[in-house]
């Protein structure tokens, strides 16, 4: 069995479906279920007796300690985290709570559980923790991609607490032997991706025929990575990942904010085209750009490709076709996602737009 936190989050629920489909091992699937932690996006698991969920806070040492010890993982991916950069920046405290607090008591439980194992078990045993390309701050237009030897320079609240989440792991390998892996990806996108992000914030509010908020010029650059080569890339570095050792996991595909929205309209033309005959082009708005927006993301994946012989399978046309169609396929899981809180945290920011454009 492995036990993953966060897996009823966007890229944890993913990688639980992903590994189900491909495995008869068990997962132990642990989630708070803050907004983000949805079940609608487990229902496929149904009665799959390869499936076991605890509501469980990272955060809660003896309940986080008393699962390990009963359910005895070999492995234990860390997926849990806050990860909305808007929200860092509105309400930090939670990002520091569960990014950082909460990645320390899951480390210190998992220290005690992996101590008590037998030899054998405690030698297969491993820890994985998947973190952010944000980390490494932001890069300039010609500017190398980041690589796993690059110094940490987080610019917003949430990439902080990441950053520092990354290193609470990092020591806990060189002060106690913890056998860790740190896995720091690129921009995901994909099925069941919370609708705050820009693409599926694009595709909802698109097809809502309300307006499609662009930061700035929109030229913001990043590396789209597709959830599902994400979920495989972790567990190649799972399997044959050195210990210790850090993997940058990116799609090779960089692509300003902009044109990424311009994609989504164009093949929503296509699919789903508007009754007026009109572009969803139409409804893109430019509001003021938020306090500190990197301007351009870039990982370099050859590390992974070289020494574990992973590359993504999508392309970014191939990826984000597949996302539309995935939108457009399940619209009761896009309103049952939109509760009364995504309604609120939408309608402020929606209403701080407004203030900053027309100030």
């Amino acid at each position: 069995m492995i036990l993953v936190t966060g897996g009823a989050g966007f890229i944890g629920a993913n990688f639980v479906l992903d590994w189900l489909a491909q495995s008869e091992e068990p997962v132990l699937n642990v989630d708070k279920l803050t907004y983000a932690g949805n079940m609608h996006n487990l229902l496929s698991l149904q009665g799959d007796s390869r499936h076991v969920f605890s509501q469980t806070d990272i955060g809660d040492y003896d309940a986080v300690l008393a699962l390990l010890k009963s359910y005895r993982p070999r492995a234990v991916l860390n997926f849990a985290a806050e990860s909305h950069v808007d929200r860092s920046i509105c309400g930090p405290e939670d990002f520091i709570q569960t990014n950082v607090v909460g990645t320390f008591r899951l480390l210190e439980a998992v220290r005690v559980y992996w101590n008590e194992l037998p030899d054998r078990e405690r030698a297969a045993f491993r820890f994985l923790h998947v973190s952010t390309d944000e980390v490494y701050g932001s890069l300039t237009a010609t500017a190398p991609a980041f690589a796993e030897t690059d110094k940490y320079e987080p610019n917003s609240p949430y990439s902080a607490s990441k950053a520092a989440s990354d290193h609470l792991v990092r020591a806990w390998h060189h002060t106690y032997g913890l056998p860790v892996l740190t896995t720091n990806c690129s921009n995901n996108y994909g099925p069941y991706h919370f609708p705050e992000k820009l693409i599926p914030l694009m595709i909802v509010n698109a097809l809502a025929g309300k307006s499609l908020p662009v930061y700035g010029d929109g030229m913001q650059i990043r590396d789209w990575l597709y959830v599902k080569d994400h979920c495989s890339a972790i567990r190649r570095v799972l399997e044959a990942g050195l210990v210790g050792q850090t993997y940058n996991i990116g799609g090779w595909n960089e692509k300003p904010n902009i044109e990424i929205v311009h994609t989504i309209c164009a093949l929503l033309d296509d699919l789903h085209p508007r009754h007026d005959g009109s572009s969803y082009s139409e409804q893109i708005t430019h509001v003021q750009d938020r306090p500190g927006h990197d301007r351009r993301y870039a990982i370099d994946a050859s590390k992974i490709e070289q020494e574990l012989g992973w590359k993504p399978a999508e392309t970014l046309d191939t990826g984000i076709r597949k996302t539309v169609d995935w939108y457009l396929a399940n619209p009761t899981w896009v309103e049952n996602v939109q509760s009364g809180a995504y309604r609120e945290w939408m309608q402020q920011q929606y209403s701080a737009s407004v203030k900053t454009a027309t100030a």
